[in-house]
Parts: C-alpha cells; sequence; structure tokens
C-alpha cells in the first residue's frame, strides 16, 4: 500500500525593528553569511557519480553547520525507484551537460547555466559561504508518526533592504542510508560499500 506523507509548512515573514519586542524567536537576528545548499544530479548506473558524492561530502565536512547536500536521482542514469516526480523539472533548470553535475545555491558562476562539473564545486562553495546573507532562516520541526505529518515552523529575519516584493519557501525531505547498486563505487568511494551494497545519503524524496 502507498504511504503518503503529509507536509504541512507553516512560514512565518516578519519584519522586525530594532525597538520592536520580540518573543518567542528561533531566528537569529545577527548579521552573517550565506550558507551552501548543493544540489547533485546523480544516478546508480553514473560511473563517475560516486566521485561525485564523495566530494561534496568532504565540502560538507569542511563546513558541517553550513552546507546541505541533496541528490536527486534523475536521467537515464538513475533508477525508478529513485527518482521523484521534482527530478527531471529540477535538472532542466540547470542546463547540465553531464552526470555527475551539482549546482550550488542554484547560482550562476560563469556562462548561463547554474549546472557544474564536481571539480568545480568546492570553490562554487567556498564563495556562496564568503558572501553576505540578506535574510537569515531558521526551521524547526515536528512529526507525528501515528498521522505521519510533519509540521515545520519557519522564521525570517531581514539583515538588510530588500527589492522583491515575495517570498518563496521550499522544503526538500531527504533520506540517509538507503542501500542499494552502484556502479563505480568500488572504485570512486569504497568506503561507502556495506557489503555489496553502497549507501546511498541524503537522497531527496520530497520536495
Amino acid at each position: 500500500m502507498k504511504k503518503t506523507l503529509l507536509v504541512l509548512v507553516a512560514a512565518m515573514l516578519t519584519t522586525m525593528f530594532a525597538s520592536a519586542q520580540i518573543t518567542d524567536t528561533i531566528v537569529s537576528m545577527t548579521p552573517s553569511n550565506r550558507n551552501v545548499v548543493l544540489e547533485e544530479y546523480t544516478g546508480i548506473n553514473c560511473q563517475y557519480c560516486p566521485d561525485g558524492h564523495k566530494r561534496a561530502n568532504q565540502i560538507k565536512a569542511a563546513n558541517p553547520d553550513r552546507v546541505c547536500l541533496i541528490n536527486v536521482h534523475v536521467g537515464s542514469y538513475a533508477a525508478n525507484t529513485y527518482t521523484t516526480s521534482f527530478g527531471t523539472a529540477l535538472a532542466n533548470q540547470t542546463n547540465l551537460d553531464g552526470y555527475p553535475s551539482g549546482t550550488v545555491n542554484r547560482h550562476v558562476f560563469s556562462g548561463s547555466a547554474t549546472a557544474m562539473g564536481r571539480g568545480e564545486w568546492a570553490a562554487a562553495a567556498n564563495q556562496i559561504l564568503n558572501m553576505a546573507s540578506p535574510v537569515n532562516i531558521a526551521a524547526e520541526g515536528t512529526l507525528d508518526w501515528a498521522t505521519r505529518t510533519l509540521s515545520v515552523r519557519v522564521q525570517l529575519y531581514y539583515t538588510a533592504s530588500q527589492t522583491v516584493t515575495s517570498n518563496m519557501l521550499n522544503l526538500a525531505i531527504i533520506q540517509d542510508n538507503v542501500l542499494g547498486s552502484q556502479v563505480g563505487a568500488t572504485t570512486w568511494y569504497p568506503e561507502m560499500m556495506v557489503g555489496t551494497q553502497y549507501r546511498h545519503m541524503h537522497m531527496l524524496r520530497l520536495y
């Protein structure tokens, strides 16, 4: 029987002034630099994708609290059991031309595409990590296992003036420790092997 996870997202957009009385706050009001979201486009039949996984994990290990990894299984190299209904649309907007490809904060670093080869991710991530963020975001979630309902509370605090008139919030659910096959794993990332299976991490499940 197919099980559906209901996601309820509660977003709070608040304009805060220094003179305001602020209570029950989870978001920091101290200006800070941006964090990194590395979306890697991958598949189990992609020979060099395990090397992409390894490089992405190294970026996160160097900045454990400031890097989020999302592995999007999509394209001809991916297995249907690991794909989502969002993968193709996400990949198409990157203008990727090979696998593995990745985007860092969907930022265009050169040319017109957000997609980059795995050798470019580390430098791109470092560039983003040193950029000031105009908004701080904090979130906390509670999961009701009985009803399979995830409730997420989000707060934003603007540290700089903005020209945009609206904001969009995306919530991605990822899964770790998915055991399965992976071409090239024993060559490029043998430490992720569990017996004869590969340990897939931060796999996109819901977006």
